[in-house]
């Protein structure tokens, strides 16, 4: 019920608060468990009311968008298919329609939540135009930012802040709004709302996102700092694409102030609306990031002093109940006028983030008198240590494994953090002493993938690259490469397959696996190649996204005779690495057997599909089939066979009488 209860608001800003438990119907078929559920507006919800905070609101009512506000955005055809895919008529057929689409799910409620959160951003948008509410919190689903003209994408089906944008611009011109400032704060890029902005002027668009250099979702080119808008959006297009996860406080307050603030003031913006994803949060199983809650209250207190204090937000991703749920009660304090929240942010921004604040300036600076001049020397000279991580050709894994994700290198980084410099000499340099022995234990390293070639393996021993490799590969510390003779081919009884949505190396498209348990049923080509055991750590290293020079290894003799008695290993420290098992195949020359792969358990998640399997990318598998061609094991028709059924061949068990089907889709993707 709208309205508004406990004393009186004279005194005080006038906030508004939108929910409606009818946008819970939007929920997986059969109840599969998929990060964007209704659970997350239910958790916010009561955290609200734990706080006493819808009391203090103005309580607004959802509403459904009318036809002709979404047309102003998504195409004819798509808003059609929206509107109608929760009837009978479709019962057949939805399952198979959201399978064609990026990350989507469909169910009987799925239209009424779609047309209720575009509505109710609409909604909550002219209120605050109007001057009726001085700024409101929309928390709505399914979110929109990735939403497209003629697409759902990235679990969004309409675009619901594009829409309320475009509402206020062209319906509504007696209420005075002819600029909107967007920032879109969700740890991914907010392709859709780029794209319905793309030569607008009267939009700025402002994302800041991982990207990862385009392999982090929607993993492409559209989030780089170089996509500017056109015509006479130029300029009015602003993203800071991220080259790393453990972004935090630190680093969106430096963005705050070096980049959005300083337009936003040239700017002047008739009304904010905040496209608020809370997948950027400490504890969020899918972003990797680590702002904490009193980083979004300083973000957005920051921007209060703009447009009047008109700002809207709108919830779109965030996957932690309890991240998203405190960060959405610190921004409502900050809109009530509360004491602010307490804490602080990390000492200084990382070095990289200081680098993408300089090539976004520069990039900006024709555009933006404010961005012209350089940053001072001793300003981005404070930084945090640097991230004892590198991102790798085959292993970065951060934008898909669904659980709490931390950098795959942390242990290393806290072990490094511990060293001492003692007598001038650092225990780095002491514990480098497993490289001599290991150098002089010889064993065989198997390969299934792109190492198939022996010009790319080689990259991983002598370090460079090869045609098709977007990124250099270091090297192993010792470059000796094996003799002709002690490169061999064998067949083994596992499973390969192709995960994963892009790679550094390999562009978009999945890259190759292993299932750690052999079958009878499956059937694998691995060329060997005899190494040494400090070479094989260096691979393993790179494979997992860790520089090479530690001070110790992650494969040890203990871990050399365990493996051979357990068949396959996971490794302590570089869990959340998908090259992360060490897997024993037995032994040639008297000499064992090992190669590299995913987890059971992440096996397991490719296999229930909460992990997406993705046919190889297409510069992966010439490489594949270079190496089976070259190596002359199969012929060239014989291998585009072989990759195209590991690309294909589903990874589920026939399905038993009465079971149920899993939904499948065709990418796995987060917001």
């Amino acid at each position: 019920m709208e309205g508004e209860s406990g004393e009186s608001k004279s005194s005080q800003r006038r906030v508004g608060l939108l929910y409606d438990e009818r946008m819970c119907k939007h929920h997986t078929p059969d109840g599969v468990h998929h990060p964007e559920n209704p659970n997350r507006i239910r958790a916010i919800w009561n955290k609200l009311q734990e706080a006493a905070i819808p009391q203090r609101c103005v309580v607004l009512n959802a509403k459904e968008a009318e036809d002709k506000y979404l047309l102003s955005v998504h195409t004819r055809n798509h808003v059609n298919l929206i509107k109608n895919i929760s009837s009978n008529e479709f019962d057949l057929q939805r399952n198979f329609i959201a399978s064609k689409f990026n990350s989507i799910y469909l169910n009987e409620g799925s239209s009424e939540a779609a047309y209720l959160a575009a509505g109710s951003v609409i909604e909550v948008a002219e209120r605050v135009a109007k001057g009726e509410l001085n700024s409101a919190f929309a928390i709505v689903r399914p979110p929109g930012h990735h939403a497209e003209e003629d697409e759902a994408m990235g679990f969004c089906l309409y675009n619901n802040v594009a829409t309320a944008a475009s509402f206020l611009l062209n319906e509504r011109p007696e209420l005075g709004i002819n600029k909107i400032l967007i920032v879109d704060w969700d740890v991914h890029h907010g392709n859709g709302t780029q794209k319905m902005f793309w030569k607008d002027n009267r939009v700025l668009f402002f994302s800041v996102h991982r990207h990862d250099f385009g392999t982090f979702y929607p993993a492409n080119d559209d989030g780089f700092y170089t996509m500017i808008g056109e015509g006479p959006g130029a300029g009015y297009n602003i993203n800071v694409p991220w080259e790393n996860g453990r972004c935090g406080d630190a680093d969106y307050l430096a963005v705050w102030d070096h980049i959005l603030l300083p337009v936003a003031k040239e700017f002047g913006p008739d009304i904010i609306i905040i496209s608020a994803g809370f997948d950027a949060a400490a504890g969020d199983p899918l972003g990797g990031c680590r702002v904490t809650p009193y980083g979004y209250s300083i973000m957005l207190k920051k921007l209060m002093d703009f447009a009047q204090g008109k700002i809207v937000l709108v919830l779109e991703g965030g996957y932690n109940l309890e991240s998203i749920s405190n960060s959405v009660l610190a921004c409502m304090k900050v809109l009530l006028e509360d004491q602010p929240v307490t804490g602080a942010p990390e000492a200084y921004p990382f070095e990289s983030t200081w680098r993408v604040i300089q090539a976004v300036r520069c990039e900006l600076g024709a555009y933006w008198s404010t961005l012209a001049d350089e940053l001072l020397t001793k300003l981005t000279s404070l930084k945090a240590p640097p991230l004892h991580t590198i991102l790798s050709s085959d292993s970065e894994a951060e934008d898909i494994v669904s659980e709490k994700l931390e950098s795959v290198g942390e242990d290393v980084i806290e072990r490094l953090s511990k060293l001492q410099v003692e007598n001038g000499e650092s225990e780095l340099g002491i514990a480098a002493s497993w490289r001599p022995e290991f150098s002089k234990i010889d064993v065989w390293y198997a390969t299934f993938g792109s190492n198939m070639w022996k010009p790319r393996f080689f990259c991983y021993i002598e370090g460079g690259q090869v045609e098709g490799m977007q990124k250099l590969c270091t090297g192993s510390k010792d470059k000796t490469l094996p003799q002709p003779e002690d490169i061999l081919w064998k067949t083994y009884p596992h499973r390969l397959f192709f995960g994963r949505e892009s790679s550094l190396t390999w562009g978009r498209g999945g890259t190759a696996f292993l299932n750690p348990k052999s079958s009878n049923q499956d059937q694998a080509h691995l060329l060997l190649y005899k190494i040494t055991l400090e070479q094989f750590n260096d691979v393993l290293f790179q494979e997992n996204g860790l520089d090479i020079d530690s001070p110790s290894p992650f494969f040890d003799l203990s871990h050399l005779n365990s493996v051979v008695n357990e068949n396959f290993l996971t490794l302590e420290g570089i869990e959340k690495g998908l090259y992360n098992t060490v897997l024993y195949l037995g032994k040639e020359r008297d000499l064992p057997i090992m190669t590299m792969t995913c987890s059971v358990s992440v096996f397991n998640k490719f296999k229930s599909g909460e992990l997406p399997t993705v046919g190889a990318a297409v510069t992966y598998a010439n490489i594949l089939k270079r190496g089976l061609v070259e190596g002359e094991l199969l012929s060239n028709e014989e291998a585009e066979a072989y990759i195209h059924e590991a690309s294909t061949k589903p990874l589920r068990l026939p399905l038993q009488k009465n079971s149920q089907p899993m939904i499948q889709t065709k990418l796995c993707c987060f917001i």
